[in-house]
């Protein structure tokens, strides 16, 4: 069995008990009108089970970001409210002013207090406190306060109030549980996040090496030393390092074949990532890449100049300049202006 059907057992036999009580009659001559007293049972069990039990069960809605509690329909405490005024009145009416202290009367004030309790688990502190404001006058009324109050009051209104700090702190633990929760898969992200920089990181570094490490390896051996060729290496080098730092996102496999096989071919390539990539998933920036490498594979210009695009409509902008022929040829013409429209 679950706690809440345990509670709920509780509170079905704590209620029968103290309605039990108003059947066992210690002073049958005290009473005038009986009817009355069994009256008041007829309404308060079913009333009281049916808060226990029925109402609410199927109707939940979220009161805050951090408790979801059960909200009672209207009829459902218009029927508190009503056995609330009845209850503890129909025994005192029923019996002689003799038998008003009789634990067969009594014994709605603690079964009302019982009703008001549930009545605050149930998130109706208004409710419940206007119940015990109903039954405070009610016994007053036949009884006196402070004969009220020395015959059951006092714990009744005990039970509501330890009822109200319960559910208070039992909302405010909700709400600590579910900000740690939070924080928590904000932990558990950024650690993700760690993770995935600390990779690439590792990758940035193998890279480097795979890029730097032969043409460092001959320099040491040579002692700066270098032959005209190994000079090109180390410049093709240097600028692959600054590729991966500039325009990493712009970077696969195919796209760092297609820029070293032009700087082979002795063109200058420079990349610049301004941003503007951010936006787009793994599919559409393989995508970019695919047409990029497609960009490069047929350009001929002597420097190739790439650069992602802020703009909501481009994702890539490729010009290639060359020298030009007129003018004693020290004027550098675009002969290459591609642009790769953002993935829709």
């Amino acid at each position: 069995m679950t706690v809440r059907a345990i509670l709920s057992v509780i509170g079905l036999a704590f209620t029968a008990y103290l309605a039990a009580r108003g059947l066992i009659w210690t002073s049958p001559e005290t009473v005038e009108r009986g009817w009355l007293i069994v009256a008041a049972l007829v309404l308060y069990l079913p009333v009281t089970w049916l808060w226990i039990f029925a109402i609410g069960a199927r109707e939940r809605t979220t009161e805050s970001a951090a408790t979801t509690s059960v909200r009672l329909p209207g009829w459902g405490v218009a029927l508190a409210l009503v056995a609330a005024v009845v209850v503890p009145n129909a025994p005192f009416l029923a019996v002689t002013e003799a038998g008003r202290t009789q634990p067969f009367v009594t014994w709605v004030i603690g079964g009302i207090g019982a009703l008001m309790t549930i009545v605050m688990v149930r998130r109706r502190p208004v409710v419940a406190w206007t119940g015990m404001a109903i039954l405070g006058v009610s016994t007053s009324f036949w009884l006196g306060p402070l004969q009220a109050l020395s015959l059951g009051l006092v714990g009744s209104l005990v039970w509501v109030t330890a009822a109200q700090l319960v559910t208070i702190a039992l909302d405010q633990a909700a709400r600590d549980a579910e900000r740690l929760a939070e924080l928590q898969q904000a932990a558990s992200a950024w650690q993700a996040s760690q993770s995935g920089r600390q990779r690439e990181r590792r990758l940035h570094v193998q890279r480097a090496l795979q890029a730097a490490g032969p043409i460092l390896a001959r320099t040491i051996e040579n002692g700066g030393n270098l032959r005209a060729a190994d000079k090109e290496a180390a410049r093709r080098a240097e600028a692959t390092l600054r590729d991966e730092l500039r325009g990493n996102r712009l970077l696969d496999d195919g796209v760092r074949a297609e820029i070293e096989a032009a700087r082979c071919r002795g063109a200058a390539v420079s990349l610049f990532d301004e941003g503007g990539l951010e936006g787009l998933n793994a599919a559409e920036l393989d995508g970019v890449r695919s047409e990029l490498a497609g960009i490069l594979r047929g350009a001929v210009s002597q420097r190739v100049i790439i650069r992602t695009s802020p703009h909501h409509e481009i994702a890539v902008t490729v010009v290639g300049r060359s020298t030009g022929e007129g003018a004693g040829g020290d004027d550098d013409q675009v002969d290459l202006w591609r642009e790769i429209r953002r993935p829709r």
